[in-house]
């Protein structure tokens, strides 16, 4: 389940970044909707097997879900925009910074303060991408915006998800799926109107037999992304999930030099990088190495240094 799990983490992100970039495939949005739509055919299908369960629509469930949906969709479609206009490495080592704004939304909003070790290991990888970005030849402006507006929302969709998976008792599968149910109109109508569908259905590719099939991959790769967290946690930890999640976005980098063409090598931009995959690791190990036990009545103090310690949900280092 490990590896089922860092198979698809991987690949989604490098079959998204060769439909856009290699095969230049002129619409990000048009590859969103695909993904909405892959993930609510593939759902309903699920529940008629009764493979997954959650409830069924009842008018209640806008309200008890709201924000998320626009959470959800935006972070999508940001996500692949800034897929496709940066470089792995890059869009890689700017994703991190969507770990230090949940920490910042995590101090303020649930309470909970990180140690100084997970402070330094974060602003090591803030760090590294703020100087990679320094001397980025491939800039653009476009791209960092996309991916800035891609960490704020990951960041929301975290805080937010975890209150409504307490509240709203409809678990990951019925969010998932009336996410996708009730943004896929209002996708639809968006996309129409800034002339992507028309471009998308220009577009000469679709005779290339390995460009549909990526095509079609991406768009169901979301879900079975979520699925293999589910299962990598589920058999193995979050511990584990998390550092697997880890691994492939150091992967991601270095291998994202080679896939796309569009990485441009540059002294201190590769530097930076390698110091925000060196702040990435160092983040997984102080965040879930193993405290001693304490017989000497210092308990209460390591449990106290436990709940301020900065504890991701499964797959939060992850780009989803």
């Amino acid at each position: 389940s490990a590896v089922f799990y860092g198979l698809s983490s991987f690949l989604i992100t490098v079959v998204n970044k060769t439909v856009l970039t290699s095969y230049r495939f002129p619409s990000f949005l048009v590859l969103s909707l695909g993904q909405l739509t892959a993930s609510i055919v593939v759902l309903f299908v699920a529940k008629r097997l009764q493979l997954v369960k959650f409830p069924d629509f009842s008018r209640d469930i806008p309200r008890r879900i709201f924000p998320l949906p626009l959470i959800y969709l935006g972070n999508m479609m940001f996500g692949l925009g800034g897929t496709q206009a940066l470089s792995l490495p890059m869009f890689a080592a700017l994703r991190r910074f969507s770990i230090l704004l949940t920490m910042l939304l995590e101090l303020l909003v649930l309470g909970i303060r990180p140690t100084l070790a997970v402070k330094v290991s974060v602003f090591a990888m803030v760090g590294g991408a703020l100087m990679a970005a320094l001397d980025d030849l491939s800039f653009n402006l476009q791209g960092y915006m996309y991916v800035m507006i891609t960490n704020t929302l990951t960041a929301a969709n975290g805080v937010y998800m975890k209150k409504k998976l307490d509240t709203a008792d409809m678990g990951k599968y019925g969010l998932m799926y009336y996410n996708s149910l009730f943004m896929i109109l209002p996708a639809l109508v968006g996309t129409w109107l800034a002339g992507d569908i028309e471009r998308a259905w220009q577009y000469e590719g679709w005779n290339d037999p390995f460009f549909a099939a990526q095509f079609l991959l991406s768009c169901v790769m979301g879900f079975i992304l979520s699925y293999s967290v589910i299962l990598c946690t589920q058999h193995n930890s979050a511990l584990t999930t998390t550092i697997v999640g880890c691994l492939k976005n150091i992967s991601v980098t270095y291998i994202g030099m080679f896939i796309g063409g569009d990485y441009v090598f540059s002294l201190l931009n590769a530097l930076g990088i390698n110091i925000s995959v060196a702040g990435s690791l160092l983040y997984t190990y102080v965040t879930f190495r193993k405290k001693p036990n304490s017989g000497t009545g210092g308990s209460s103090g390591d449990g106290s240094s436990d709940k301020k310690l900065l504890l991701p949900a499964a797959g939060r280092i992850d780009n989803v």
